[in-house]
């Protein structure tokens, strides 16, 4: 796992190597939600803590009063499900039926929290041992000198859900987006205030991201509301406490569900809507939804939802709303089952602002070469769509994966701003600015490399003619060695019996 794009990794690390003694014959999607379900409970015990001395130092007896500590938006947490009544159990055989009680009174006592939490810590495959063990580690986090215990155990749960994701591959598409992604995502659209969607929210990193962006810039999270939905029940749950932990509050439905067959929120007109959807994904539903009022640009293929997704987020985008969705190559140039056709009254009702065709390997789940759409209701520069290739972006931080820097980052962001402000000009082989004419002299097809071109190389000073001579005399070299190997391994291969 990489620490390229992430600060103070020392304990989430540590914490990680730590607990994975746990894990023994558990697979990482199910052990996964006994970590994070640990994480969260050892924060909202903390906050609780926090405001609970708080109010002894008052002197007034509030203590335990419920609504003293909704109002302050912390979790009430029931006398035997705090910390320090866990911790003190840490090396009980029952420590796993403590937890598991544990978690049942909080979401007795907290309803949103109804139906979310992990009770799975009595099974008799997990270790009681090495629970009590990672018990006491978390009872440990304070002491850590890297922030208060909100902002470690935000990052800890943060590089968890990454370390998750790299170890179940491609099942770690329905819950995680690389921070990198993400980042990108948001640097461009910059969700300052308004409503923020995401119809296929996963454990939540898009909200996560944008709350960040925000601290990062001075303001203040309040001015965002949160809106998202998933289909996978588990993922649902993962998010509610990643946003939890980071005390961020949102309305992701009531349950889980699936965004096309069930809209959880189909009044909404948002401000800013970003997401990943699954790829090309085939059997959504289609055959149920062929008049349905979101499809205003077409009908799309019964077996690919790319434009599914990208119309339903255009039907919930404000007048002046922006949205970013990573999607499969595909979309950008696929001329099949009538998706040529939708794409086409996409870009002639001129949304579309911009398109970043993304390096390779940035995700464990898939090689499938993937870019990014922006698309907007009220675009600064009409008629025109900032076109970038950043397919050479990005460092490898092991064998199979790549991440963006932060520079590559702000590299891609500040195109864009230069390009909203009217300053952008176009880089051989990187961006270039079109006009919608110019899009449709090639079919209405989106792939950045069509339109920046390649990039120039810097001219060494030296004459072609005496360049000719040098390259040619090099390439005469070689053909000599090649002809000097080619005859050693046959005199090589003579002498122990064989003939070519």
């Amino acid at each position: 796992m990489s620490e390229l794009n992430s600060a103070n990794v020392g304990f989430e690390k540590q914490l990680w190597e730590s607990a994975n003694i746990l894990r023994g014959n558990i697979d990482a999607s199910e052990y996964k939600h006994v970590l994070l379900g640990l994480i969260f409970l050892k924060y909202i015990s903390d906050r609780f803590e926090a405001r609970y001395q708080e109010l002894v130092e008052e002197g007034e007896g509030f203590e335990e009063d419920l609504d003293e500590y909704i109002r302050k938006g912390i979790f009430y947490v029931p006398p035997t499900a705090r910390w320090s009544a866990i911790a003190a159990k840490a090396h009980d055989p029952s420590i796993g039926k403590v937890i598991d009680e544990a978690m049942y009174s909080i979401e007795k006592e907290n309803k949103r929290l109804k139906d979310v939490l992990p009770k799975n810590f009595a099974r008799p495959e997990l270790d009681k041992r090495r629970l009590g063990e990672v018990v006491d580690l978390f009872t440990n986090i304070t002491m850590i000198e890297q922030g208060d215990s909100k902002d470690v155990l935000g990052r800890a749960y943060e590089y968890c859900l990454a370390k998750f994701a790299e170890q179940e591959g491609k099942l770690a598409g329905e819950f995680y987006t690389p921070a990198c992604v993400v980042r990108t995502l948001v640097e461009v659209l910059k969700p300052y205030n308004g409503r923020v969607y995401d119809p296929c929210c996963g454990s939540g990193g898009m909200f996560v991201q944008s709350a960040k962006f925000i601290e990062n810039h001075q303001g203040n999270i309040r001015n965002i509301s949160i809106y998202g939905q998933d289909s996978n029940a588990t993922t649902w749950k993962m998010c509610m406490m990643n946003l939890a932990i980071r005390g961020l509050e949102a309305d992701l439905g009531r349950y889980n569900a699936d965004t096309f067959l069930d809209d959880c929120h189909p009044t909404l007109r948002a401000d800013f809507i970003l997401a990943n959807p699954p790829f090309n994904l085939s059997a959504w539903g289609q055959e149920r939804l062929k008049d349905d009022v979101r499809w205003k640009y077409g009908l799309p293929p019964a077996g690919n939802a790319n434009f599914a997704w990208m119309q339903h987020m255009i039907h919930h985008l404000a007048p002046n709303g922006k949205m970013g969705l990573v999607l499969a190559n595909g979309s950008l140039s696929s001329q099949t089952a009538g998706e040529g056709e939708i794409r086409q009254n996409i870009i002639e009702a001129d949304l579309v602002e911009g398109i970043v065709a993304m390096p390779p390997q940035l995700f464990y789940t898939t090689q499938i070469p993937v870019c990014i759409w922006f698309l907007s209701k009220n675009k600064k520069q009409k008629g025109k769509t900032l076109f970038i290739d950043a397919r050479s972006l990005g460092t490898m931080v092991s064998r199979r994966l790549r991440e963006l820097t932060d520079d590559d980052i702000a590299e891609v962001a500040d195109t864009f701003e230069a390009f909203e402000n009217g300053t952008c000009e176009d880089i051989p082989g990187f961006c270039a600015v079109v006009e919608t004419v110019g899009i449709a002299k090639h079919d209405y097809i989106l792939t950045p490399g069509r339109y920046v071109g390649i990039e120039e190389e810097e001219d060494d000073g030296e004459p072609f003619d005496e360049k000719m001579i040098r390259l040619t005399g090099e390439l005469a070299e070689m053909f000599t060695k090649r002809q000097e190997l080619e005859q050693e391994i046959r005199e090589r291969l003579g002498a122990i019996g064989y003939e070519l």
